[in-house]
């Protein structure tokens, strides 16, 4: 996340970053802990939003994402709360990985901002075959695919790519998105 917030500042795309509970109390005692329950992660989220927006107001466009589970909560969120301008997920989890049956995108029709989904072709959280089917359900979402990353968009090694390469790929998306298809929808 430091890197993809620096090449997203490089982009000119400024970002916010802050930790779920959970994590905070990783880092404070070292202990590895599960996530917290989405009602309390969404809780973070929307308290960190409105502090956002205050601080920006209501003129300055305002786009909420994450990687992998905060990327779905904000997905989530934007489909329970208006006002949100759009949405970005990194390696977003479309499944767990092993069991593409059970799907995470019920929600997405309720999205009535313009979201993008930024995804490595090798991730086991969903790959190209996999969401292709999927389309209906994703509704207006629009999904990258970075060649040979995976959930961490860790490419091949074989690759000519590095990973930070990739990164810089997803930063220029989200640049070209929120150009495209945030401030002109405002």
């Amino acid at each position: 996340m430091n890197e993809l917030s620096a090449a997203l500042d490089a982009e000119g795309v400024a970002t916010v970053r802050f930790e779920f509970p959970y994590m905070e109390k990783r880092r404070q005692d070292g202990k590895k802990r599960p996530p917290d329950r989405q009602p309390r992660l969404l809780e973070r989220f929307r308290s960190v939003l409105a502090t956002v927006r205050a601080e920006v107001g209501d003129a300055c466009p305002v786009v909420i994402g994450g990687k992998s589970m905060g990327g779905r909560m904000a997905s989530i969120l934007a489909a329970e709360d208006a006002g949100i301008d759009g949405v970005v997920c990194f390696g977003y989890p479309f499944h767990p990985p092993g069991k593409p049956d059970n799907w995470r995108v019920d929600h997405f029709p309720r999205i009535d901002c313009p979201i993008l989904v930024i995804q490595g072709t090798r991730d086991p959280f969903g790959k190209p075959d996999e969401v292709a089917g999927w389309q209906e359900e994703l509704g207006a979402c629009q999904v990258v695919w970075l060649e040979g990353g995976n959930h961490d968009f860790q490419p091949l090694a074989r690759q000519p790519e590095s990973r930070q390469d990739l990164i810089g790929k997803a930063a220029s998306q989200v640049r070209s998105f929120t150009e495209s298809r945030v401030c002109s929808s405002r």
